[in-house]
C-alpha cells in the first residue's frame, strides 16, 4: 500500500466518520423539521451546536411558528436565545396574538421578553382582561380610607379591570402604579363630595369620575372599568348590623355636639370662677392699701405737732368730730337694723 494512501486516507476516513456521526446525530431533528414544513439545513444545525444553542429548542420553536402560519427564521430565534430570551414564550405569544388579530411582530415581542415582562401573559391579558384589587390586599390594606366634605370617613374597596397595552409594555408603568392612581382618584372624588350620602347612593358616580381621569396614561395597561366593590362608613359601631346608618350617624353626631357644648360651658364656668377669685383678690389688695393709709395718719399728726402746724385744741376738735361721726354712723346703723315703729 503506497504511503500517500495512509497519509490522505486515514484523515478522510476519520472526517467521513465524523460527518456520518453528525448526520445521524442531527437526523432526527432535521427529519422532524422537514416533515413539519419548517426545513432547516444540516449546516445550520451544526452551527447551532457549535455556538452553544440547543438545536432541538430552535427547531421546535420554528415548527410551532410555521404550523401556526407564521414565518420566523432560525437566525432571529438564535439571536434571541443568545440574548438571554425565552424563545418558546415569544413564539407562543406571537401565535396567540395572531389568532386574536392583535398586531405583534417578532421584534417587539422579543423586546418585551428581554425587558423582563412575560410577553405571552401580556397577550393573554390583552385578550382576556385581568382584575386588580384596589388597594392590594398583599400590602396589608384591604380598604381605602377617604373623608367627604361633611367630615364622615368612608372605607372603599374597588376592582379595576385592565387590558395589557402591548405598545406601551416596554417602559410602561406596572400594576402598582395603576393601584396607586386609582386609589388616589377615589380618595379625591370622595373628598369632593358634599356629603357621604351622595357616595353611598351613587358609588358608580365615583368610579366614572375616576375612569374619566385618564389614569392609565404612560402605563402598560388600559383600564377597561373601575367598579366599587364595597363602601361603608368608618368609625360607626354596629354599622353593618343596623339598617339606618344615617340615623345612627346623626345620633352619634348629636351626642358629640352635646359633649362639646358641655365642655364649652364648663370652660366658661371655670373662667367666671377665676375672674371672681381675681376680683376678690383685688378687693383684699385695696383694703390692705386703705389700712396702710390709715396707719400713716397718726404719724402725720405727730409730725404736724412737731412742726407746730397743729395745736392741742385742733387735735381735740378733730377727736370730737371723729367721735361725733362714729356716733352718727352707729345710730344710723342701728336704725337700719331695727327701724322705729310709729306709735
Amino acid at each position: 500500500m503506497p504511503p500517500w494512501t495512509l497519509i490522505f486516507g486515514v484523515p478522510l476516513v476519520i472526517l467521513a466518520l465524523i460527518l456520518i456521526g453528525l448526520f445521524f446525530y442531527f437526523l432526527k431533528v432535521w427529519v422532524r423539521a422537514a416533515m413539519s414544513g419548517a426545513r432547516v439545513k444540516l449546516w445550520n444545525l451544526l452551527g447551532m451546536k457549535l455556538r452553544g444553542i440547543p438545536p432541538t429548542l430552535i427547531v421546535d420553536a420554528r415548527i410551532r411558528a410555521v404550523k401556526a402560519g407564521l414565518d420566523v427564521d432560525t437566525n432571529s430565534l438564535e439571536a434571541h436565545f443568545l440574548a438571554g430570551g425565552n424563545v418558546i414564550n415569544v413564539v407562543q405569544a406571537l401565535i396567540a396574538a395572531d389568532k386574536a388579530a392583535i398586531p405583534l411582530i417578532f421584534k417587539r415581542a422579543a423586546a418585551i421578553d428581554l425587558a423582563g415582562r412575560d410577553v405571552y401573559d401580556a397577550v393573554r391579558t390583552s385578550v382576556n382582561p385581568k382584575v386588580i384589587d384596589c388597594p392590594d390586599p398583599a400590602k396589608g390594606t384591604t380598604m381605602l380610607d377617604a373623608v367627604a366634605k361633611d367630615g364622615i370617613r368612608l372605607l372603599v374597596k374597588a376592582r379595576v379591570t385592565v387590558r395589557a397595552n402591548l405598545e406601551r409594555l416596554v417602559g410602561g408603568a406596572t400594576e402598582d402604579t395603576i393601584i396607586a392612581r386609582v386609589g388616589q382618584g377615589i380618595v379625591s372624588a370622595i373628598g369632593s363630595s358634599e356629603t357621604y350620602k351622595n357616595v353611598l347612593e351613587n358609588p358608580d358616580h365615583i368610579s366614572r369620575k375616576v375612569l374619566d381621569s385618564g389614569l392609565d396614561s404612560q402605563t402598560a395597561f388600559e383600564i377597561v372599568s373601575i367598579d366599587i366593590a364595597d363602601v361603608s362608613v368608618a368609625g360607626v359601631s354596629g354599622a353593618r348590623e343596623v339598617s339606618n346608618v344615617g340615623a345612627l350617624l346623626e345620633t352619634e353626631r348629636a351626642e358629640a355636639d352635646k359633649k362639646l357644648r358641655q365642655a364649652e360651658a364648663e370652660g366658661r364656668r371655670a373662667t367666671a370662677i377665676a375672674a371672681e377669685q381675681e376680683m376678690r383678690a383685688r378687693v383684699q389688695e385695696m383694703q390692705a392699701k386703705v389700712i396702710e393709709a390709715q396707719a400713716e395718719i397718726p404719724l402725720a399728726i405727730a409730725h404736724a405737732f412737731r412742726e407746730g402746724k397743729l395745736g392741742i385744741m385742733d387735735y381735740y376738735r378733730m377727736q370730737n368730730v371723729m367721735a361725733d361721726t362714729a356716733m352718727r354712723e352707729s345710730i344710723a346703723g342701728g336704725d337700719e337694723k331695727s327701724p322705729v315703729r310709729e306709735g
